[in-house]
């Protein structure tokens, strides 16, 4: 396949300064398809993978799940009991805060869907609140502490971006004796061959980084020093994971290939299907996502389309014209890193720059061009 189109995109939009680095990759079942950077990226080029991160440790998860050793509908508390402390924070009453008991104790299944509770500082106008007004640390801030931040709803109640997988990353640790990093690159990372994948990126790893670029209200980029943590108090299987396109490239090509990449299966079909259906069991999802720290994260809009959340993933129920199948998984990382995978059509990609705020004009432009060349090409490679 050719996929000059999608060369030109990335080029263009790095010559013109719309971006400063770009890098994508394309994967069918049998291999990559493509793969290019443009700009400031380079192919071996590493990317603060941010939420990311989520999809691969809810695979660790899975993994125990198929072993036995956790359970899909048992209460988080039951393996971390400082999860059941965790009141829901109703609001504020002269500027205190008004907390309450839980009406049910989120699940581990929960904690997969985000719907357990749990929320994101710069999502939420009430986590946003406790946390500036009370001085109560964030999780990009690095204190393991952010994580005992009070629910902002009743599990199971309603679909809410937050620390859901921070937890379920503690919950791997307890499980199965080892720290996360630990656990994923035993159990996940190594076996697919992910050997630039990490949460404590050497020095020349670092030096390997694709600055972080901050999108001015004008629309110049500048320098920023907005950043991960370079030494954070847990492995933050949320978002605290450093690695490469090409390493990501084979994670969702294992995904693609219901588990199994190159003769290694790290799932098994039967749990790629499981986990690749909706699990939302009635919990609305929002139609947009508010910002309330525009320096991190612009306000996203969801498409007017049937969707869905899976055990990790978020799910497109219906065909997009032109684009992806429905049933394909997707999600994306702080830094404007985005992935998805479509079994139907047997191919998954991943498109990364390193910007911010979430959501940036000029690359959600560039990702819709780029998704659309993907499947043109496919349709022209599949015409006799």
């Amino acid at each position: 396949m050719g996929f000059e189109k999608i060369d030109e995109i990335l080029d263009g939009v790095t010559a013109s300064g719309s971006l400063h680095g770009v890098a994508a990759t394309v994967v069918g079942r049998d291999g990559v398809l493509y793969e290019h950077a443009a700009g400031d990226a380079k192919p071996d080029s590493m990317f603060r993978n941010a939420s990311m991160t989520k999809a691969a440790a809810t695979t660790g998860a899975l993994q125990l799940v198929e072993q036995g050793r956790l359970a899909l509908d048992a209460t988080v508390a039951s393996i971390l009991p400082e999860f059941g402390e965790l009141q829901v924070l109703e609001g504020f009453d002269g500027g205190e805060p008004v907390l309450r008991v839980p009406a049910t104790q989120a699940t581990i299944r929960q904690l997969m869907t985000h719907t357990a509770g749990c929320g994101y500082h710069f999502t939420n106008e009430k986590l946003f609140t406790f946390c500036t007004e009370h001085n109560f640390p964030n999780p990009l801030e690095g204190a393991k502490r952010s994580l005992s931040a009070p629910l902002i709803n009743d599990p199971g109640t309603v679909w809410e971006y937050g620390v859901n997988t921070d937890w379920l990353g503690l919950v791997i640790e307890a499980v199965s004796g080892q720290s996360l990093s630990a656990y994923l690159a035993e159990h996940v990372y190594g076996p697919l061959g992910m050997t630039e994948t990490t949460f404590d990126p050497t020095d020349e790893q670092r030096a390997r980084l694709l600055p972080i670029r901050f999108r001015t209200p004008d629309g110049n980029l500048v320098a920023t020093d907005l950043d991960l943590p370079a030494a954070p108090e847990w492995d933050a299987a949320g978002h605290g994971s450093y690695g490469t396109i090409a390493d990501y490239g084979r994670f969702v090509r294992a995904w693609l290939n219901g588990g199994e990449l190159d003769g290694t299966r790290i799932l098994a079909e039967e749990t790629v299907e499981l986990a690749l259906r909706d699990h939302l069991d009635g919990a609305p999802l929002p139609k947009e996502s508010i910002s309330t720290v525009p320096e991190l994260s612009n306000t996203v809009a969801l498409l007017d389309v049937p969707q869905g959340w899976g055990l990790g993933f978020h799910l497109y129920l219906t065909d997009l014209p032109g684009m992806r199948s429905a049933g394909s998984a997707d999600w994306s990382g702080l830094f404007n890193s985005f992935y998805w995978i479509d079994r139907t059509a047997g191919v998954a990609a991943v498109i990364a720059t390193q910007v911010l705020p979430f959501f940036d004009e000029a690359m959600v432009e560039t990702i819709l061009g780029f998704e659309a060349a993907v499947y043109a090409e496919l349709g022209a490679a599949a015409t006799p």
